[in-house]
């Protein structure tokens, strides 16, 4: 049984706040790409779609002349350490686990490398996961944070995904119980 699920992740405000910043309609599509990848290789889903879903929550708004500035952005961002932080504070005031929240939180942090000097990093699967999923929907010059959604469509996206996760749980229960 997981602890908290997306739901309740998408709903909370602190959420909602930040995924507007960044953009809701690419985060779900990001955590919906973590799902298929969770299964093709061999990862938490659960895990994979809440550092999917929360990835780009430490975004901050880089604007010049009331345009998004991507080459301030590439230039400034740290959004993936601030999102760690934040995420893992989050996930933890709603109840997940301690353990859980910080491999959420470290997959959160190594979805891109844009902060860090030129070099690539080696990933774990979960982080490689996340890290795919995000490049799967992103579009030139940031775009995809552009894209959007209307709130009842996220809400019923997000349920799916939920359910799709609680059926490989159970499938899981069921075959460790044999």
């Amino acid at each position: 049984m997981r602890n908290v699920t997306l739901e309740q992740i998408f709903v909370h405000p602190i959420t909602q706040k930040y995924l507007k910043r960044s953009g809701i309609a690419h985060a779900i599509a990001v955590a919906e790409f973590a799902y298929i990848f969770a299964k093709r290789y061999d990862v938490n889903p659960d895990y994979a779609a809440k550092a999917a879903l929360l990835h780009d929550i430490g975004h901050y708004t880089w604007y010049r002349n009331g345009e998004w500035d991507y080459e301030l952005y590439k230039e400034n961002d740290i959004h993936a350490i601030k999102g760690a932080s934040r995420a893992h504070k989050l996930l933890i005031r709603i109840g997940e686990d301690r353990q859980t929240a910080k491999e959420i939180a470290v997959a959160i942090l190594l979805h891109t490398d844009s902060y860090l000097p030129e070099g690539k990093l080696n990933l774990k699967p979960l982080q490689e996961v996340v890290a795919l999923a995000d490049e799967a929907d992103e579009e030139a010059g940031g775009n995809h944070h552009y894209k959007s959604i209307d709130d009842q469509s996220a809400l019923v996206r997000i349920r799916a995904l939920d359910a799709r996760i609680d059926q490989e749980f159970h499938a899981y229960e069921g075959q460790s119980s044999l």
